[in-house]
Parts: structure tokens; sequence; C-alpha cells
């Protein structure tokens, strides 16, 4: 009975959860998708633990299998928040696929990088969306045209320097050959570009 009950009010979560994102994307405005779908993660948590801790249909449950069943409840948001919307919202996988699609099947792979830089960052208008998450974020602000890192940022992209450097594979697969070149990708950069500001 135990069973039933919990799959009962996983299923009420999940069907809620569902419905708390599909209005919020449509009916309200949305700053950063991955921070919305956790708010609509977060409702859905609270209005299921609402449920399970007054309706008495639940009552046979003890508190301690409440608590689980928030907290999975709380994690699978999560997992969908950053699973669903916002994988497809950032994936460049998934454009490869829509792009093969839009274009009859097949692009020459060759012609890649041409699609990246003249189709993509245009038409997913990439720079402005990243730079929206990270103004959203408080990593970066914008002040006379600069974009500089905030302290939250500078600490952010140290810790994300440190472990693309020290814990990302040192054979990784790139188009049939096993290679570092992600771990330090800056290694072959422009020493002093001209698009800096301070």
């Amino acid at each position: 009975m135990t069973f039933i009950r919990s799959l009962i009010a996983t299923v009420f979560f999940v069907v809620l959860l569902l419905s708390i994102y599909y209005a919020h994307i449509a009916f309200f405005s949305v700053n950063v998708i991955f921070y919305a779908a956790i708010v609509d993660a977060i409702l859905a948590t609270i209005v299921t633990g609402v449920l399970l801790y007054l309706a008495s249909y639940f009552a046979p449950l003890s508190s301690l299998e409440k608590a689980q069943l928030l907290a999975i409840c709380l994690l699978g948001g999560y997992a969908f928040a950053i699973s669903v919307p916002t994988v497809i919202d950032r994936s460049l996988s998934f454009y490869i696929l829509e792009k093969l699609q839009q274009r009859g099947g097949g692009i020459r792979a060759d012609s890649f990088a041409d699609v990246f830089t003249k189709e993509y960052m245009h038409e997913y208008r990439l720079v402005d969306v990243r730079l929206t998450e990270q103004e959203e974020s408080g990593t970066v602000v914008i002040k006379n045209g600069c974009a500089m890192l905030t302290p939250k940022g500078k600490m952010i992209a140290s810790i994300s320097s440190y472990f693309r450097h020290h814990l990302l594979p040192k054979k990784r697969l790139l188009r049939g050959e096993y290679t570092d070149a992600l771990t330090d990708p800056f290694r072959d950069s422009i020493e002093t570009p001209p698009y800096t500001c301070r």
C-alpha cells in the first residue's frame, strides 16, 4: 500500500511539474530557462509536500517516507530542469541534428565551421542568450559596453579552468583522433587581442 501511495504522489508531482513548466513558458516571461525550470521544480515540490502532509490518503506514509519522496521530487525536478529544457536550449548536438534535418538530411562535414559561425550564432542569438544568462547569474556585468567578470564570475571561472585542466579526459576522441586539446583550449589563443577592455 505504501508503494502505491508513493507512486501516486510521484505521478502527481511529474504531472504538476510539467503543467507548471508549460504554464510558465507559455504565459510568463522567462529570463533564464534553467533558473525558470528550477523555480518550477521547487513550486511543484512544495505543492506535492502540502498534499503529502495534509491529504488523509497519504497519512499511512511515515514522516521519513514523505521527506524522502520530497527529496526525490526535488532531485527529479532538478534533473528535468538541467536535462530537458536547458540541454535542448543550449545543446550544439541538438542543433546539429535539427540543422541536418532542416537541410534535407545532409551537410558536408567540412562546412560545419561555417554553419556554426554564420548560422548557429545568428539563428540562436547565442551572444545575447549567453550574456543575458551571465548577467542574470551575477557572474558578468556590462559597463560602458565592456563585459567584465564579477568576483563570483572570477571564482567560477577559476574552478572551471582548474576542472578543465585537471579533471577532463587527457585522451578524448575528436574526429577520429585522441587528444587533450580541450583540457587547455586557450593554449593557442592570440596573446593580446584587440577586443579587450577595462
